[in-house]
């Protein structure tokens, strides 16, 4: 039975229920449920959407238009989607006896499956998609496969350290596709289906939108989901960090040397184990005893200071038994109650819990914000459990297997709201893992604790710009990889300045690192509390005075783009429009462009081809057609629609300017 009730369209049939309406401009949500009631979470969606496109459910016709999108109903209630000319963007997989149509099989596999799970008010969800041959995927947030185009991935539906699942997809079809359900699960874009699955849920929900473009899709997307908010002045500059600085009198030294030198820093970074215990959310006033002096004097640098948060509270903290009393803390269904034995027995706050966010939020104004702090960095944000047994960890909302996927969102959302309730507007604060939605929320997401090697920056940028196609526009990468690397190393030093000249051209600029040999602490223990030691150091001028010279006339170039910058940070903030774009974003209609992944536009006008092999002294690049580059390194002019060997000896990174554009600092390259 299909009517149309409250403005959807409702199909009945046996035990489902399924709602098709419209969500947001040229655009549908999709939910289905075997249960009594449908939920009305809105999960990654914001719960009020802008329906001006004019949606048109038709109970007669089977089908609900909205905009661009038009949602039909076949044989065996089987859902289609199509655009304004009629054709097909998307459609549902069945081989079902009952289907009369063309796809009549004995197999009885049918698109939308809910299997319930024995033992709990819960299911197995599938849903089932055919598949296209000549589709290809982006975005899905960020794993460490270097592939672009996910077709033909089985990605996991789960954070991990380096891995942010944000199940958004935009197709070459032209449609974008939201799985809105933040349970652990897998998606397959396979040759001859596309199947998503949730271990554990209530029902299904996803959002698709039909657009004419990448942008376009994006755009409707970001409406749905959230724009995020103005980046900050500090966000264009140079940031300065390493594992890690342990007093303020070393943090401040750099600080120093990088002003002495005309380099001020933006943003200083202090790291992990600033602080007396996890989950004290407090200075160690041994090793930072005036931080209201060390941020005065670097503000009169012109810099900020960011410290680390960790959400993790250890059994020994001043915080541990108020908020284990009240429910705060993530639990767990059976085994111990810990999370994490490394550097003490800690558990992690239930950031899905509001009253364990404003608690961690006082406990943060107290003890960083009433003394001058302005910016944080949420580490450990998937939340990294010793073992990712999700089965075992519960909520305040759900089990982890459940709703997991939603945790970063609302650890950021905890500094959002706070931060906004001091009268912040401009808000952005470093994390290590992002779900749909999380741009709303400020989230600047790095690609967490990476190996240092070419390979890796070569994954990293695949990652960076799969998240900017999952509408997460602030990303950055620690320049020259997380783990491993000696400053004394040739063979480093050459990864570190080509990486770092990469860098100078992300979202944000970011220098960090766990640089080799490590230091151990001077003393194991400290008042009875285990102490974290040092990586070597991870400054500039650490690489010797050549490779100083270099990275100093990028830290140089960077401060003179920041009118470009801006422009493009005004422009992700007000459209969805992310500042690092793949070339087939910017040049839709060039058919090379979609198969690129190793080069990408920095807004418009700019074309990035990092380096990314070591003792490469050229690399070939594919200039799209339809416009003019000028190389900035030669001031050579090339027309599009040709692959060219750029000029790349290692103070270079290839740039190429689009039809005369004049952007400060690139223009004529000198680093």
């Amino acid at each position: 039975m299909i009517t149309v009730e409250n403005g959807r369209l409702v199909i009945r049939r046996n035990r489902e229920t399924v709602w098709i309406e419209p969500w947001g401009r040229d655009a549908l949500r999709v939910r289905a449920t075997q249960r009594a009631e449908m939920l009305e979470e809105p999960w990654a969606l914001l719960e009020t959407p802008d329906n001006s496109g004019g949606a048109l459910p038709d109970a007669e016709g089977a089908c609900v238009t909205n905009g661009k999108i038009r949602a039909r109903v076949g044989e065996g209630h089987r859902l289609r989607f199509e655009n304004t000319r009629g054709e097909t963007l998307l459609e549902e997989y069945y081989r079902d006896r009952d289907d009369l149509s063309r796809y009549c099989l004995p197999l009885n596999i049918r698109a939308r499956e809910l299997k319930p799970v024995p033992g709990q008010d819960a299911f197995r969800l599938t849903a089932r998609f055919e598949a296209q041959p000549d589709e290809k995927i982006f975005g899905l947030g960020q794993y460490q496969d270097g592939l672009l185009d996910k077709k033909g991935c089985v990605l996991e539906l789960a954070h991990r350290n380096t891995q942010c699942s944000v199940p958004f997809a935009v197709s070459s079809r032209g449609y974008g596709f939201l799985w809105n359900n933040p349970a652990i699960g897998r998606v397959s874009f396979a040759a001859n289906m596309t199947e998503w699955v949730a271990e554990s849920t209530l029902q299904l929900d996803y959002w698709i939108c039909a657009g004419d473009g990448p942008a376009d899709i994006l755009a409707a997307y970001c409406r749905a989901t959230g724009f995020p908010p103005e980046m900050p002045e500090y966000g264009l500059g140079y940031w300065q960090c390493k594992l890690r600085y342990i007093t303020q009198d070393e943090l401040l030294a750099v600080a120093r040397e990088l002003n002495r030198r005309g380099l001020p820093p933006d943003v200083m970074v202090a790291d992990f184990f600033h602080w007396t215990r996890q989950g004290d959310f407090r200075f160690d006033p041994e090793c930072w005893p005036d931080p209201e002096g060390m941020i005065r004097e670097l503000n009169e640098m012109g810099a900020k200071l960011m410290v680390s948060v960790w959400p993790t509270i250890d059994k020994e903290s001043e915080n541990f038994k108020a908020m284990s009393s009240r429910g705060l803390l993530v639990g767990v269904d059976r085994g111990m109650g810990m999370h994490m034995d490394w550097m003490g027995s800690t558990v992690f706050f239930d950031a899905t819990h509001p009253e364990a966010r404003q608690y961690i939020w006082d406990r943060v104004k107290e003890n960083y914000i009433d003394r001058g702090v302005e910016l944080f960095w949420l580490d450990e944000a998937e939340p990294e459990y010793g073992h990712y047994d999700f089965d075992i960890q519960r909520h305040h909302i759900g089990p982890a297997n459940q709703v997991g996927n939603i945790y970063p969102a609302m650890y950021s959302k905890a500094f959002y709201d706070g931060m906004r309730a001091e009268g912040r507007t401009a808000i952005v604060n470093l994390v290590r893992a992002a779900w749909a939605g999380s741009q709303r929320y400020g989230a600047l997401v790095w690609s967490g604790d990476i190996y240092s090697s070419f390979r890796s920056m070569r994954e990293q940028l695949a990652a960076g710009l799969s998240m900017a196609m999952s509408g997460i526009p602030w990303w950055t990468s620690d320049i020259g990889g997380f783990h491993g690397g000696n400053p004394d190393d040739p063979a480093f030093r050459e990864l570190v300045l080509r990486w770092f000249a990469w860098g100078a051209f992300c979202p944000v600029f970011r220098m960090h690192g766990h640089r080799m040999p490590h230091m151990p602490p001077k003393e194991e223990f400290r008042n009875g509390v285990r102490q974290f030691g040092t990586g070597a150091p991870n400054e500039i001028w650490s690489y010797g005075e050549k490779a100083a010279g270099i990275m100093e006339g990028y830290i140089r170039l960077r401060n003179e783009m920041r009118p470009y910058l801006r422009t493009l940070m005004e422009e992700a903030h007000k459209t969805g429009a992310p500042p690092m774009r793949p070339l087939f974003y910017v040049f839709p209609r060039d058919s090379r462009c979609w198969q690129i992944s190793d080069a990408y536009m920095l807004g418009g006008s700019l074309l990035v081809a990092p380096v990314l092999e070591a003792g490469a002294k050229t690399r070939a690049v594919y200039l799209p057609e339809g416009a003019s580059w000028t190389e900035s390194a030669t001031g050579l002019v090339f027309q599009g629609g040709q692959t060219v060997e750029a000029h790349a000896p290692i103070e270079v990174i290839p740039l190429f300017l689009r039809d005369g554009a004049q952007i400060a600092g690139v223009s004529a390259v000198r680093p």
